[in-house]
């Protein structure tokens, strides 16, 4: 059977794919959630005229001359509006944040007065207008200022909040199960026998996963046995998990049962092995409603099919506007020879050269090596049987996130 494009994997792993339900969520827990709807400003922001720093409210007419002397009639505090009305040749002292008092139209800074009583002399010429921050200089009631689709960030929490919203419509969480699978794996902390690994790749897909905003259980190991692998994948079904990913065993070696375990509970496998490097031997199916990955044993394997498959697949699942991976131009660092059949993804680090960012390989890039995928910037992506090219020639990138 002839090896699956990458671009065909990843529409069969989004196909038909529709946002998980809607719920309201408070402030403190929008950040890095999706939004559900549109969201439309409550209220104007400032929602009068307010002073931009601390001095002296009044005409701009009155001190288009300076110095000129004005009698302050009062005070204004943020949260503290004056009741009066500044006339021509009358000042009202004011504090950042304060409304400015019917009357005035500009703000003369305290640095560039002199206090004597109730009188104040201005003492360079300030233009109206000067120093206020006017109604609605920010948003205006009714404006929709985020857009269904995103993904909150700290600094639309803030918006959110000064909009007037305590509550915010998002898409659910997915529920994410990840199982790794194999008896050669043991905890990390503990001494490896002859023949033992220290089980890593399943601390990296949760970490993608929960920092992709999904909900996370983690299974743990199973072994080698049709039955304690199934059991594992009836245990992702009981939490209710929406994505199943599985690492190890995904082939079909006389100790690879993972999917000989997902068929016989049930799998509707779309397809298995991918011409992608590193990474062939995934497989994707659904389990009833639960998306099932089985991504590669080998670590750097296990992650690049999550970075490339679980992350637009739970966007997607989130409702995100844009589930499409930023593909970004570079240059070569290095000669690279002609490529085979498959399409290689290269560990790769970045610098900004003279003309622009350069991607440049690490020199080894075997699939169990973890300390270059530590040491990489970015994922330089070369297509299947792209010719010989130099350094200095034109690539394509997907950063990798801090």
């Amino acid at each position: 059977m002839p090896l699956m494009s990458v671009a065909e994997a990843l529409a069969r792993v989004l196909a038909g794919v529709q946002p998980l339900p809607a719920e309201r969520v408070t402030l403190a827990e929008a950040a890095g959630r999706v939004l559900a709807a549109d969201l439309a400003a409550l209220r104007t922001q400032p929602p009068a005229d307010v002073s931009a720093m601390d001095g002296y409210a009044l005409r701009g007419a009155d001190v288009a001359a300076a110095p000129a002397t004005l009698r302050v009639i009062g005070e204004v505090a943020a949260g503290h509006p004056f009741a009066g009305e500044v006339e021509q040749g009358q000042a009202a002292r004011i504090f950042t944040g304060g409304v400015m008092p019917a009357g005035s139209d500009t703000v003369v800074i305290q640095e560039l007065t002199a206090r004597d009583g109730d009188k104040v002399t201005i003492q360079k010429p300030t233009a109206a207008g000067r120093n206020v921050r006017r109604q609605g200089i920010d948003f205006r009631q009714g404006q929709v200022l985020l857009r269904q689709g995103r993904r909150l960030s700290d600094r639309d929490v803030m918006l959110a909040a000064a909009m007037n919203h305590p509550a915010l419509a998002v898409q659910r969480r997915p529920k994410v199960a990840v199982l790794g699978t194999g008896d050669e794996l043991v905890a990390p902390g503990t001494a490896p026998k002859p023949g033992e690994i220290v089980y890593s790749n399943g601390f990296a897909l949760v970490a993608l996963a929960r920092n992709a905003g999904a909900e996370v259980h983690d299974l743990g190991i199973a072994r080698d046995k049709l039955d304690d692998i199934a059991g594992a994948v009836r245990q992702a079904g009981a939490l209710g998990a929406d994505v199943l990913v599985t690492t190890g065993g995904a082939s079909v070696g006389e100790h690879d049962l993972v999917q000989r375990a997902l068929k016989a509970e049930g799998l509707d496998l779309s397809f298995w092995r991918v011409a992608l490097r590193p990474g062939r031997p995934m497989l994707h199916g659904r389990l009833g409603a639960m998306h099932v990955l089985g991504v590669p044993g080998n670590p750097v394997s296990a992650y690049v099919c999550g970075f490339l498959f679980l992350l637009p697949l739970l966007a997607r699942l989130t409702g995100q506007s844009n589930t499409d991976r930023a593909h970004e131009k570079a240059l070569l660092g290095r000669d690279l020879p002609a490529n085979d059949e498959r399409q290689d993804y290269l560990r790769a680090t970045l610098v900004l050269g003279a003309d622009g960012p350069v991607a440049t390989p690490l020199p080894d890039q075997d699939s169990s090596l973890m300390a270059p995928l530590s040491a990489a910037d970015c994922l330089l992506i070369r297509e299947p049987f792209a010719p010989a090219a130099s350094s200095g020639s034109p690539c394509v990138i997907l950063k990798l996130a801090l």
